[in-house]
């Protein structure tokens, strides 16, 4: 094994995989910009041959489903041993799924409850839309989201207000508290 780049932000490690082409990706879920999970499902769409393992401390089943979701491969618990991490991108390399023990119980137990049960409303907003929250919920400003995204600041617009109806929250504290709720964003300490 070889690691070719490490990355800071979610932008950043999309524009090393696409510099690097690596079979694995190791993605934290709290990453500024983008987080691991956006940046999951980026990589699913745009470089589908990168197998994504993500790293969390969370042992937290909507935050396994949201990776499992996204496209990753896998989503393995930060105080797991080094021996559990070999075994992991291994098994994620050749194409498996691997979720730390911990977590594989805790998926199991869920999906016997959720089974047939509606979307959340965090599954039902688009990843474009779930990006915009992320960066309204961080402080961005709309113009510094128009420029981070490369669109125009009436589509950011645009996207705010969608946000807003589908979610029935009416101001940007709304959305705010929303996202972290749903743990798209962590609050400051």
């Amino acid at each position: 094994m070889e690691v070719v780049a490490e990355a800071e932000s979610g932008h950043e490690a999309l524009r090393m995989v696409q510099e690097h082409k690596p079979d694995v990706i190791l993605l934290d879920i709290a990453m500024p910009g983008l987080n691991g999970l956006q940046v999951a499902a980026r990589l699913a769409e745009e470089f589908p041959r990168v197998r994504v393992l993500i790293l969390s401390m969370y042992l937290n089943e909507e935050y396994v489903w949201q990776a499992l979701r996204a496209g990753a491969s896998g989503y393995l618990l930060k105080d797991s041993g080094d021996s559990e991490l070999e075994i992991a991108i291994r098994a994620v390399a050749r194409g498996e799924t691997y979720l730390s023990p911990p977590v594989s119980k805790q998926v199991i137990s869920d999906y016997m409850l959720r089974a047939g049960s509606e979307p959340s409303s965090l599954e039902r907003l688009t990843p474009r839309q779930r990006e915009v929250l992320q960066l309204i919920a961080e402080g961005h400003s709309t113009k510094e989201i128009a420029f981070m995204l490369k669109v125009s600041v009436k589509t950011v617009e645009s996207h705010r207000t969608e946000l807003m109806e589908r979610l029935n929250i009416h101001d940007v504290a709304g959305l705010v508290r929303y996202a972290i709720r749903v743990r798209l964003v962590s609050p400051d300490p």
